[in-house]
């Protein structure tokens, strides 16, 4: 991309403007200052990608709801839900923005200053990099990136275009974890080394495995965009993306973002990991559906521990996919573990420290996504990246980790393995955590009466421990490891290379 001058930026600008002036949208880029910063008093036009869910129920209301924003654009592969997207929009505030299912279309609008995805994962860091380049900023909900190969990409193309990138990892602008962060930092619980991340969440099968057509209403090609143009294998075409791995990360990869990111901003780690391990499956839907035979389609595990070690600290995270006792109060969340107690934050907008005879000693309140849609809005007026709370880089760090975790799982999958085996494997994993207390905590939810898992006829898979340079961003001696920190990809959907952004 070669940058326009100002003054040809405004003229065009200017045009775009005129076209939607009968709506009474003025584009800031007509108030830009010299130092290009944005008049607080104009709106920004917002284009959001991916109009489900997400999309368009957060999204959506953020921007609906905050006065320096409005949504001109709706981009899904879907036209009836880009369509109903819009519709919505239009009862709520009497405009209608338009819909188109090809973002590139969208982002040759120069009254666009940002895009805000909610996107599938796949589309995460192309739909980022191409806005970039466009000269938008970006809201990209985790995990920000497929792989790791993506994060690097989006990380350079912020640098390179700068403009602010902001992971939707709303709980660093919660003042409960702000507030718990800085009690930490101050020796709240003493010295901090190991962090546990929770993801105990109830999910269904997603049903059977077979051939199924795409919604009429969809260009598959570009749903498909950076990943193969493959069968369809799961029955309800949308959401159930994330539990396959063409397009989604599983939990590991889809809640996993927030809570290791959290554990990562606690301990102060500001890095990659030097090993990671998995261990885990997809597990007891044979036993849901009655069926012994039963092929569920999904690809990516439902019951997962990853141990993450960084010499003198951990993390490790755990999914849980079928039915689960909290631990330490908490489903999804973190526990962090100090000399002098622990803090458990089973909120997103709330955390309470302990000391370590488990009496309360404090507690931090304060939630909400707005905080962090604010904070964007914000570092966009002010064209300053510096002041966003989790910038590309906060944002690879922690979906990388997920992925990280993904390719020992991945490369183990077939490796299935006895309780009795997994504990010799776990025995020389040296790291903070109590391995087999971890581990037995795991068999203890798939084999209880709830879940019934017969773990003799479906046992765990046991990936290897994989050496990692945080430096260099590579394993260390393992071919097969780092050719799953890209993907391959389809023209024209490539993510380039960071030195190519």
């Amino acid at each position: 991309m070669t940058n326009i001058s100002r003054r040809s930026f405004l003229g065009q600008s200017m045009i775009a403007a005129t076209a939607v002036a009968g709506a009474g949208y003025v584009s800031p880029r007509l108030a830009l200052s010299e130092d290009n910063k944005v008049s607080p008093n104009e709106q920004l036009g917002v284009v959001i990608v991916g109009a489900r869910g997400r999309g368009l129920g957060s999204h959506g209301g953020e921007w609906l709801k905050n006065p320096n924003t409005k949504i001109l654009y709706f981009c899904d592969p879907d036209e009836v839900v880009g369509n109903k997207a819009c519709d919505a929009v239009a009862e709520k505030n009497g405009f209608r923005p338009k819909f188109v299912r090809d973002l590139r279309q969208a982002y040759e609008d120069k009254s666009l200053d940002f895009m805000s995805c909610a996107s599938t994962n796949h589309w995460h860091a192309l739909a980022g990099i191409w806005a970039l380049q466009a000269g938008l900023h970006a809201y990209i909900e985790k995990p920000i990136c497929h792989n790791v190969h993506e994060g690097r990409a989006l990380i350079a193309a912020a640098k390179k275009y700068g403009k602010c990138v902001q992971t939707g990892s709303q709980c660093r602008s919660c003042a409960a974890n702000i507030e718990a962060n800085k009690f930490i930092k101050d020796g709240g619980i003493g010295e901090v080394k190991f962090a546990r991340g929770l993801c105990y969440k109830r999910r269904k099968s997603i049903g059977a495995k077979g051939t199924f057509e795409p919604p009429a209403s969809i260009d598959y090609d570009l749903y498909s965009g950076p990943a193969p143009l493959a069968p369809i294998t799961r029955p309800n075409f949308h959401y159930d993306w994330h539990w396959q791995r063409l397009y989604g990360n599983g939990d590991l990869g889809n809640q996993g973002p927030h809570q290791t990111d959290i554990a990562r901003w606690h301990l102060g780690l500001d890095r990659f990991p030097n090993s990671v391990i998995t261990y885990g499956g997809r597990l007891g839907y044979d036993v849901e559906r009655k069926n012994p035979d039963y092929v569920d389609a999904g690809d990516t595990a439902n019951t997962e521990t990853s141990i993450y070690d960084y010499g003198d600290k951990c993390i490790v995270f755990e999914v849980r996919g079928l039915e689960t006792p909290s631990y330490r109060g908490a489903s999804i969340g973190v526990v962090v573990y100090g000399s002098e107690g622990y803090l458990v934050q089973s909120q997103y907008g709330y955390s309470a420290a302990f000391d370590n005879d488990g009496e309360r000693m404090k507690e931090f309140k304060g939630g909400g996504d707005t905080p962090h849609f604010n904070n964007f809005i914000e570092a966009v007026q002010k064209n300053d990246p510096s002041l966003l709370n989790a910038d590309a880089k906060t944002g690879a760090l922690s979906a990388g980790m997920s992925h990280l975790g993904n390719i020992s799982y991945y490369l183990g999958e077939n490796n299935k393995v006895s309780i009795d085996e997994a504990k010799k494997t776990l025995e020389g994993i040296k790291n903070l955590d109590n391995n087999f207390e971890t581990l037995e905590r795991m068999v203890e939810h798939l084999t209880s009466e709830k879940n019934g898992v017969d773990l003799a006829k479906t046992p765990i898979s046991m990936g290897p421990l994989l050496k990692f340079d945080p430096e260099k961003e590579r394993f260390i001696d393992n071919d097969k490891a780092n050719e799953m920190l890209t993907r391959q990809y389809r023209d024209p959907y490539i993510v380039p290379d960071a030195d190519k952004v």
